[in-house]
Formats: C-alpha cells, structure tokens, sequence
C-alpha cells in the first residue's frame, strides 16, 4: 500500500486508516453496546491491516466504554511488541469518569490517561473530538503544545470543528507560536458533503490533511441497503434510526444506485467504491475505516489500489452534489464557480 503526508506535516500514513471504534465488547451504557467484535477478533483485525500495510489507526478514549477500545489497542501491542510499525491516533474530548472538555486540566488527566490504556509513551496524533464552546481555544492549544513540547505527543489534530472556529485556532496559533492542527477529521461521505463548503477550502490554503470518518455513512453506501427494503437485522442502521433519516432520501438512493453501477462496471464492491471516490476527493489524506471481521477488513482494505477514472468520479459527484446555497449560488452567478 503506497502512503501519503498527511497535511503540511512530515507525517507519512497509509490512505486508509483503521478505525477501532469497534473494537472491544460493550455494555449498555456505551452507543456501541452489540456493535463491536471481542477483544480476540480486535487483535486480528489489528494483524490483518498491519500486514497489508495499513499502518495508520484511529481510536478514542470514549470508544467502548471508560477507554474500552484504547484498553484492546494497547494489549495489541502489548502481545506483539509492533508499536513502532503504526502510526497511532487518539482522541479526546467528550465525557470520561475524570472528566470531560478541552480544559487544560482535562486535557493533561485525558492524555495521561490514554497513555496507559494504549501502552506507549506517545500519542503520534492526538486530536480534540470536537471543538468546546466553553473553553477558550487559546487555553485548548497552549495545554497540546505543552504535550508537544514534554514529547508524550507528536501532532495534533482537530475532529468536528466548524470552520469559523477552526480559523481562530489556526490563527492563535501563528500568532502565539503555538502547535498547529496538522489535521481535521470530518464526516464525509457521498452523502454528507458539507464540509466542501468552508472547510474543504480552509485546510487546502492552511495545509491541513482531512481524514473521512464514516466514509459509508454508517453502513448505508456498504451495499446491503435497498430503497423499499428494511435494513438487514443486526445493523447498524437497524439500530440508529436517526442515521436512517438523513441517509434514505431521494438524492440518497440516488447515489445507491450510481454506486452500484459503478461498482458493476468494476466488478468491485459500492462500499470498495466508496472508500475509492473518497480518495480521489481533494485534500484528503487518508480514510477512516471500520470493521467487525476479517472479511470486511479485506474488502475495505482492497478500496486503495481500486482506480475510478473521470467519468466515474464525475456521475458520482454529480448525482451526490448539494444544491448551492447563499451566498455560493450568488458567486457562482457572477463568477461561474464559488
């Protein structure tokens, strides 16, 4: 698998990234209670990728349950001795026993934290889960840089930002001299494209690398979804019926059927298509994706060498394409483009 910088960084990951929010089975108190897979099939998980050269892994200290999926990351490593071969990313930010938000007290107590789980002495990117209306960003930064600077992380990353606050980061941190987000990790999708209007610019003139997550909005673009036809038992989507209601829209059963014919044309799969016209996307440093067997590692794993040409990238762009808004429909009247 070839790989990329992520961002203006010196950063080399692989083009998809392993998500380990499944990783570990959780209780009820968790979102992802009868999700997951156990511990024994995390491990494998984690050797298959590795092996096929997927060396970039993205967890949370929230996954699971209390660090459930840190806590299943870390004895991987434990058991294998191949930290040094995965660049490792974690994330902080909503609620823990000890704590929640982007203070600088929780900040410092959350690294610690993910520290031991994990079993490293670094974090290569560590990344606030979403931006904290309640903390100062100047107070958010200055607590990573500190973490920089002390070497028990590498980078840092933002996750979930709105792109006026994702500036006023940018720019407190040229103008203190502080760490720079290296990285934003956004839901992106062929169903969800909003992040083109603002964000997708910003990271192209700062330099950021954007990392997808949910790149098949939730298992809707995986290819066992029909318009007319319930979701198969046990899914996710079964489950999350307000995932359901922003995914089974005219315009989304549209791209289901263009990603199926894609996919035909390919003799591949609409989830492998998926993850291929993400890649293609401007900015884009490296997939986030996830799995609960083997199988579907394979078959994710398999989206890196699949090539779409023009024309593929075109009809899906256009059949998932948002109708322009104010004031992108204004400038584009005037200037043909925004």
């Amino acid at each position: 698998m070839h790989t990329r910088t992520l961002g203006r960084s010196g950063l080399v990951v692989s083009p998809l990234c392993l998500g380990a929010m499944t990783f570990g089975e959780a209780d009820e108190r968790s979102f992802m209670h009868g999700v997951g897979c156990d511990e024994r099939t995390s491990h494998a998980i984690m050797s298959r990728a590795l092996d096929a050269g997927c060396n970039f892994w993205d967890t949370a200290d929230i996954y699971g349950q209390d660090g459930l999926s840190e806590r299943i990351v870390g004895s991987w490593f434990a058991e294998t001795g191949r930290r040094d071969e995965v660049v490792l990313a974690t994330k902080f930010r909503f609620t823990m026993p000890y704590g929640k938000g982007a203070s600088r007290r929780h900040i410092l107590r959350a690294c610690e934290e993910s520290l031991k789980r994990l079993r490293t002495d670094a974090i290569d990117l560590y990344q606030i889960h979403m931006q904290d209306l309640d903390v100062p960003e100047e107070e958010t930064l200055r607590a990573l840089d500190d973490l920089v600077h002390q070497g028990k992380v590498r980078y840092i990353g933002a996750s979930n930002y709105a792109a006026w606050r994702l500036m006023d980061s940018l720019w407190t941190s040229e103008t203190h001299g502080l760490a720079r987000f290296i990285s934003l990790q956004m839901q992106y999708n062929l169903v969800e494209r909003n992040l083109e209007w603002e964000l997708i610019p910003a990271c192209k003139r700062f330099g950021l690398g954007v990392i997808p997550w949910s790149p098949l909005a939730g298992g809707f673009l995986s290819g066992k979804y029909r318009r007319d036809q319930p979701p198969p038992e046990g899914s996710r989507l079964a489950r999350w019926h307000n995932h359901r209601a922003k995914a089974e829209t005219e315009r989304g059963w549209a791209v289901i059927d263009a990603l199926v014919q894609v996919a035909d044309e390919l003799h591949s799969t609409p989830a492998r298509v998926a993850l291929a016209w993400l890649l293609r996307k401007e900015c884009v440093t490296s997939v986030i994706f996830g799995a609960r067997t083997l199988a579907q590692v394979d078959d994710n794993l398999a989206a890196a060498a699949l090539q779409l040409d023009d024309d593929q990238q075109r009809r899906l762009d256009e059949v998932s394409a948002l109708p322009l808004m104010y004031p992108y429909d204004f400038i584009a009247r005037i200037q043909g483009r925004w």
